[in-house]
């Protein structure tokens, strides 16, 4: 069967249309109301919604999403109850879903029964943004037997390797808009021509542009140098501010990115 993230960029790419691939960390600030906002975002115009996997020391992240992690936490979310919330959207969904999570959640869990459940629950996709390309055979030979993308991050500073990881990426390839955390940011100033310029000619799968997009007009901007714009931090800002009442706000706000996006 053929994996629902290749299915949506291959859909786009007929509608001419770029990705919008959102994201929110579970439980926070519960599980309802993160399975109501991932219905919105993908009712107004998200084509893929990351799921994070909170983590108590998530290395990647900036202030928005550390919160959101540690409200998630004292809410006592785990990697169960995750599974649940994927289960329930899939009774309502059939758009590609991600889990973006640290490495040693995954180890602790289990990677087998990780990636089992990820099957069972139609997972479409796994991000770990702490896993180097070099030892992407952590997890690899597991996450292929279960169908389930494990999707690569290249960094702004990765232009030498660029092809190499794109030769091997499936799903999408994350490129790192900026060096630090994630987080909204007024401007973004990487060279993406220069970056992406080695996946000029090539047939590698489809590459999206995350960290620090703030708005609809910064997804459209980083869009055009590729095949869509990853957007977290604003959205987990929404929920943070609205909490329970967030979900009408998160689709608003992406209804807004969407046409931005469009225009």
């Amino acid at each position: 069967m053929k994996n629902r993230i290749d299915i949506c960029f291959e859909k786009l790419k007929k509608q001419n249309k770029k990705a919008l691939v959102t994201f929110l960390t579970a439980g926070d600030p519960d599980m309802a109301t993160s399975e109501k906002c991932v219905l919105e975002m993908f009712d107004n115009g998200a084509d893929i919604v990351e799921i994070g996997v909170p983590f108590s020391d998530p290395i990647a992240e900036g202030p928005t999403i550390q919160k959101a992690s540690k409200r998630s936490l004292s809410n006592g979310t785990n990697l169960d109850k995750i599974f649940d919330l994927v289960k329930s959207l899939r009774t309502k969904t059939d758009k590609p879903i991600l889990l973006m999570m640290y490495l040693n959640t995954l180890f602790k869990f289990g990677t087998e029964k990780f990636f089992k459940l990820c099957n069972e629950c139609e997972i479409d996709g796994v991000i770990v943004p702490d896993l180097p390309f070099e030892e992407r055979d952590e997890i690899q030979d597991v996450a292929d037997k279960y169908g389930v993308y494990s999707i690569y991050l290249v960094a702004p500073t990765s232009h030498e390797r660029i092809k190499m990881i794109a030769s091997e990426a499936k799903g999408f390839l994350y490129i790192v808009s900026s060096l630090g955390v994630t987080g909204t940011r007024k401007e973004i100033n990487t060279d993406f021509d220069y970056l992406l310029e080695p996946l000029k000619n090539g047939s590698y799968c489809p590459s999206c542009i995350g960290f620090g997009i703030s708005d609809g007009k910064q997804a459209k901007k980083m869009a055009a140098y590729c095949d869509g714009a990853i957007m977290g931090s604003a959205v987990v800002n929404i929920i943070a501010e609205h909490g329970v009442n967030s979900p009408e706000y998160v689709g608003e706000f992406i209804k807004n990115v969407r046409t931005d996006m469009d225009a």
